[in-house]
């Protein structure tokens, strides 16, 4: 089958799974990845992965990645990173990673998938944990507060320590990896602190009365309303190339780039034309075909045996609820409350898929490890709402929106 015709299959199939998954209330990416499953050489076998499609998901990945950087701010993460929210993020990134390694070590895997394993363990993805709790309406919830702190953190962390991992020498003794490691770290560090500057730039600029959004504005009078995701793009562009240059996965520096990107400074009065051209080509083509190619790449078969993916889905599902219970109780939140917390961080979803598929590209994990992770990431997810709404049954969820209100 010829890429243009691999491509509308894909998008028309994908589209249609998602919005029926959707219309029960479910995440569409499920959907749009049980469609590539559905396609791929996994049942119907219509379309095989391959080199033209993987560039197209490469494009997918730096749209999504850029989408997730724009709906963060850094205010957000500096929030999260205060007092109480801190530790429940770092306990609800650090057990889950912990069972992870655990599982890894009773199944005696190298290091990598180690790492990999507890990494994707370990994620809260933040736009599903947006999508459900706005299709819940707690928002304006203590536990919505709580969770999308722990996200941001948990988000930034895992794209760190991707950072790092990616930067291992492949004969890893230790002397190497702490060498690795270290270098790795200064660099981010580096990076991080060049985004945090040009940050703290805007904000001097701002109190000056400097208009720093007179750039984009000008460019959007002469080149039409289209210009802004030009720019845009090529902003983020420019920090995927640094990334690069260091050494890193090109979707770290988009990250930062689209971090730096407050709507405060630089597209305030043109944000939301941005996110609505940028949501329509991630979430209408690109982030559907993304999610369907992981669906290609899915081997039942690599299931076959299916002690390893039972274990590592009931790893990630107690260590998640375990984490967000504990944490919620140690900020203040009563028992419901803090296994709702757990229930809402259990939806792992974009990122947590995103990391997995880097890490399969690479070459860090196999076909086995590649599909109980994008198994895992599917079964959570769908019960991610399920778990939330067992919790808060009935009238119980109205109350709580009621007494949040207050």
């Amino acid at each position: 089958m010829s890429l243009l015709s691999s491509l509308l299959l894909l998008i028309v199939v994908a589209r249609l799974f998602g919005r029926l998954f959707a219309r029960y209330n479910q995440p569409e990416l499920i959907g749009e990845i049980l469609a590539g499953v559905l396609l791929g050489p996994a049942i119907l076998g219509l379309i095989e992965p391959n080199k033209a499609l993987a560039g197209v998901t490469e494009l997918a990945v730096f749209l999504i990645i850029l989408n997730a950087g724009l709906e963060m701010r850094f205010s957000d993460i500096v929030g999260a990173m205060k007092g109480r929210g801190l530790m429940l993020a770092a306990i609800s990134f650090f057990i889950p990673f912990g069972g992870g390694v655990l599982v890894a070590v009773a199944f005696e895997l190298d290091i990598m998938r180690m790492i990999f394993l507890g990494l994707c363990i370990s994620i809260t993805a933040l736009p599903v944990a947006v999508k459900l709790m706005d299709s819940l309406g707690i928002l304006h919830t203590p536990i919505a507060k709580f969770s999308l702190a722990t996200a941001v953190v948990n988000d930034v962390a895992a794209l760190f320590i991707l950072g790092i991992v990616l930067n291992l020498p492949e004969t890893l003794t230790l002397g190497d990896a702490s060498a690795a490691v270290g270098i790795a770290t200064l660099k981010l560090m580096a990076m991080g602190l060049v985004v945090l500057g040009l940050n703290q730039l805007l904000n001097w600029l701002e109190k000056r009365n400097i208009n720093v959004q007179a750039f984009p504005e000008s460019m959007i009078r002469v080149f039409g309303p289209e210009a802004l995701f030009g720019i845009v793009v090529v902003f983020v562009l420019i920090f995927g190339t640094i990334s690069e240059a260091l050494g890193f996965h090109f979707v770290i520096g988009a990250f930062f780039g689209a971090l730096f990107l407050d709507k405060k400074h630089f597209i305030a009065s043109r944000y939301k034309d941005l996110q609505s051209t940028l949501g329509s080509i991630t979430n209408g083509f690109l982030g559907p075909i993304f999610f369907a190619y992981l669906g290609l790449e899915l081997q039942l078969i690599s299931l076959s045996e299916w002690d390893f993916p039972l274990i590592v889905i009931l790893v990630s599902i107690v260590t998640k609820l375990f984490a967000g219970w504990l944490g919620g109780l140690m900020v203040g939140m009563d028992h419901k409350e803090s296994l709702g917390l757990g229930a809402v961080l259990n939806g792992r979803g974009v990122m947590e898929l995103v990391v997995a598929g880097i890490a399969y590209q690479n070459g860090f994990i196999g076909p086995t490890m590649f599909s109980t992770l994008v198994f895992m990431g599917i079964v959570t997810t769908f019960l991610t709402p399920i778990f939330f709404k067992q919790v808060y049954r009935g009238k119980k969820l109205e109350e709580y929106r009621q007494e949040s209100r207050k």
